[in-house]
């Protein structure tokens, strides 16, 4: 079984940092497994900016869609450890994007989870909490957070280690 870490937490809770705080512990090669895509021009900042954090020796894969393709094509590399961020940018593609309902989009995530279980590397995944706020007043947004609790829920019982991230913090929960 490989070792996987989930990393929660809210939006600049440090979440990112602290995962690459542990990936950087892994020998490279090191690889970034992107979800989120460059649709305006805001988020190709933070895009860059977060390309600029890793630094030059990270491997970036790009894969907003179908990251388990990803990580079962990585079977024949030499890895050292892979960050997949981030789940919710994930779900959001998937759901909103491609309109699967939240049963199957926590069924892709169940898949995630079969598929981090057995590969022979080393897996960080960081999702943003966002199930500690009000009720969202639409069907899309409340389907959203329900279908991220309980993605958090399945990857979290195959987890190695969880992490929640609060003010540059790090709080062990598993």
């Amino acid at each position: 079984m490989s070792e996987i870490t989930l990393i929660l937490g809210g939006a600049k809770s440090g979440k990112t940092s602290l995962a690459l705080a542990r990936c950087n512990a892994f020998p490279p090669p090191r690889i970034y497994l992107a979800t989120a895509e460059a649709r305006d021009p805001e988020m190709a900042v933070r895009i860059a900016r977060h390309q600029a954090e890793r630094g030059p020796e990270w491997r970036t894969i790009e894969e907003p869609l179908d990251p388990v393709t990803a990580l079962d094509r990585l079977r024949s590399e030499r890895v050292g450890v892979v960050l997949l961020d981030c789940l919710t940018l994930w779900l959001s593609n998937l759901m909103a994007g491609q309109g699967l309902d939240a049963d199957a989009a926590v069924a892709r995530v169940e898949g995630l989870a079969d598929t981090v279980s057995t590969v022979s590397y080393p897996v960080v995944i960081v999702s943003n909490e966002v199930g500690q706020g009000i009720v969202p007043d639409n069907k899309l947004a409340r389907d959203f957070r329900d279908a991220s609790g309980m993605s958090h829920q399945v990857l979290a019982r195959r987890a190695t280690h969880v992490l929640m991230a609060a003010a540059g913090l790090e709080l062990r929960l598993k």
